[in-house]
């Protein structure tokens, strides 16, 4: 179990245990506080944010009665299908917190012991290996998130907030127009029949849409995949400043995504994500 902080630090490694039906995330949270482990009731002051999956929900009564603040992705209500725009925007937030625990988790994995099933004979030296390159990437590694200028850090999380909270009208223009079913109006462009009054952005402008870097740093090897393959990247127009892209799921090659952009001379206005039956509300502009 690992404890990181927003920046990437590993704050620590409490473990291994074992992977049966008497433990999950939860229960081993559980266990860590009650028998207040590391001292870990001291790391904390009232108010804190800890910021989880939903493999913690049976941990967040818990946390709330030390006084800790929890924020975990919404689950879906009895007979929905989707998260609504407000449910869904909510878990965005928490998930561009939360992106470093699997970067961390990745930085951990590049040693080549931990990238794999250990043999039984090193089960009792799991803990310690991890703890040893823990402490390692902590002293050599830079921080995923420095976090040196506070001013920028409260501007991009307030944004964050008030895009969350806004009307999507493209979402709405998809569902009452029909868009996502209607093939006969697009139009296929392709490198010799190019969109020329698409606005020309920034590494700086794109991190301004992600809100973050993380989409960016996967931009690259997701694109070169879909280049790969002609099949898993289409892009067509509609109309004036309004284009469709159709692309291969990044986690199963047999589902398609489609993705809605608005835009004007300058920058991108608005954005929407189809997933195979599920209307996606991109809140940043």
């Amino acid at each position: 179990m690992m404890f990181v902080t927003t920046t990437g630090y590993i704050v620590s490694v409490i473990g291994p245990y074992l992977c049966n039906s008497k433990n999950n995330d939860a229960k081993i949270l559980n266990s860590i506080f009650k028998n207040n482990l590391e001292k870990i009731k001291e790391w904390f002051d009232k108010d804190d944010v800890v910021v989880v999956d939903r493999g913690f929900r049976d941990s967040i009564d818990l946390l709330e009665e030390f006084g800790i603040q929890t924020k975990m992705p919404s689950f879906l209500k009895r007979n929905e299908k989707q998260l609504s725009v407000e449910d869904g925007n909510t878990t965005r937030l928490v998930t561009k917190v939360r992106w470093v625990v699997e970067s961390v988790n990745g930085r951990i994995k590049q040693w080549r012991l931990l990238d794999k099933v250990l043999p039984n004979s090193l089960i009792p030296y799991a803990g310690e290996y991890t703890r040893f390159v823990s402490a390692i990437c902590n002293k050599y590694r830079p921080p995923l998130n420095a976090g040196n200028n506070e001013t920028d850090d409260l501007l991009l999380g307030t944004k964050m907030l008030h895009m969350s909270k806004k009307k999507n009208e493209l979402m709405e223009r998809v569902s009452n127009e029909n868009l996502h079913s209607r093939s006969g109006r697009w139009q296929k462009i392709d490198g010799n029949d190019s969109v020329e009054d698409f606005p020309k952005l920034s590494e700086e402008d794109i991190r301004d849409i992600t809100l973050g870097v993380y989409q960016v740093k996967l931009a690259k090897s997701y694109t070169e995949e879909h280049l790969e393959n002609d099949d898993y990247y289409e892009v067509m127009q509609q109309g004036h400043q309004l284009i469709r892209v159709r692309m291969a799921s990044r986690h199963t090659s047999s589902k398609t995504h489609n993705l809605w952009i608005t835009y004007d001379d300058c920058c991108i206005k608005n954005l929407v994500l189809y997933l195979q039956g599920r209307c996606s509300n991109c809140w940043y502009l």
